[in-house]
């Protein structure tokens, strides 16, 4: 049985480095059947990932994920469930950023912490969709308020900029981490998120490596896609492709991820999760799963040991690409650009 690398955040608290995500069991996904979501999450914990990824705008993921803690602890008892840790966003809702109160932003708190059936939440990822409307470092004053009052453990943001994040630092604020879409396709963070993380401290958990599964076997040798794709997710990375240097180069990528893969008897998504993995600053990659189908090759993701041969030859490739335009998320902030405008801000509903 593969055993997953950890990665502590303090002494008494460590994550497994590959991180379930929460994304693909919110209802938007299609119908979700609660009771084998939670037996599918009890097998991920009990086959080593123990670290778990969710947000208050999944609806219904928070619910889902507190009942599976209830369940793990039936099952293997208090203890147990000591190992398993829930890292949540707080979103607030774009209409709602400029009238935004203490409050109200503690009344979300609270009741992602009824969702999840805790008297403390373990990591609470902070997210602001737009900088200009409100006070957005008044909020995360409040969330370092809360934190000190015992209603959350980790302070943690989600798609800042350096800029702000060099801010929240000034402003005295504890940053454990910064969840960051990171991939072999979108290196945005190495252009000052890095420097900034090794200066003070703090750590990424990346989301997008596999770039909502194109980076996979399954589009190796494949046509450009035509027309309306399937969901969001390949709508946003199809984007990324294109701003990365188009397809020929997304598929010649592919074919060294496809030989890289070869010699470590795994595949092509295995290869793109492991080589940010490896990555300064990195402590964990998210997955996302509706079920456990992927469970042996995310597990794999930790067994892969990159050689100097391996990263030079997907070096070779990268240096061939077009840096994506701005800092971490800066394009997706454009709320009426290609990135921005398919996004939805106003999710975090009753």
């Amino acid at each position: 049985m593969t055993t997953l690398p950890k990665f502590s955040l303090a002494p008494d608290y460590a994550i497994s480095r590959v991180i379930r995500g929460g994304w693909q069991l919110a209802g938007g996904h299609g119908a979700i059947d609660k009771k084998a979501a939670v037996e599918d999450l009890i097998a991920t914990a009990e086959a080593g990932i123990t670290t778990f990824d969710c947000a208050d705008i999944y609806t219904g993921v928070e619910e889902i994920i507190g009942a599976f803690r209830k369940a793990y602890a039936d099952k293997h008892g208090s203890e147990a469930l000591d190992a398993i840790h829930v890292h949540t966003k707080c979103v607030p809702d774009l209409d709602k950023l400029s009238r935004l109160t203490r409050p109200m932003l503690q009344e979300t708190i609270d009741r992602s912490r009824a969702r999840l059936g805790v008297e403390r939440l373990d990591l609470v990822q902070f997210h602001w969709w737009d900088y200009e409307q409100g006070d957005w470092l008044q909020t995360m004053h409040w969330l370092h308020e809360f934190q000190q009052e015992g209603r959350l453990r980790f302070l943690s943001c989600t798609n800042f900029d350096s800029d702000h994040v060099a801010s929240m630092k000034a402003a005295g604020l504890p940053l454990a981490t910064i969840q960051l879409q990171y991939s072999l396709l979108d290196h945005r963070p190495e252009k000052r998120m890095a420097a900034l993380a090794a200066e003070h401290d703090f750590h990424f958990l990346c989301y997008g490596t596999v770039a909502g599964g194109f980076l996979s076997d399954r589009w190796l040798g494949v046509a450009e896609p035509e027309g309306d794709l399937e969901n969001r997710s390949l709508i946003k990375y199809k984007l990324i492709i294109e701003d990365f240097g188009g397809w020929d180069l997304f598929q010649s990528l592919l074919q060294t991820l496809r030989t890289i893969a070869d010699r470590h008897d795994t595949d092509i998504s295995t290869i793109a999760s492991a080589a940010i993995l490896a990555r300064p600053a990195v402590a964990g990659v998210i997955v996302g799963a509706r079920n456990r189908s992927h469970l042996a090759a995310n597990l794999g993701i930790g067994a892969v040991t990159l050689s100097p041969d391996d990263m030079a030859a997907i070096d070779t490739i990268l240096s061939q690409s077009t840096p994506l335009e701005g800092d971490v998320y800066t394009l997706e902030r454009d709320r009426f650009g290609r990135h921005g405008s398919i996004m939805k801000y106003n999710l975090n509903k009753e």
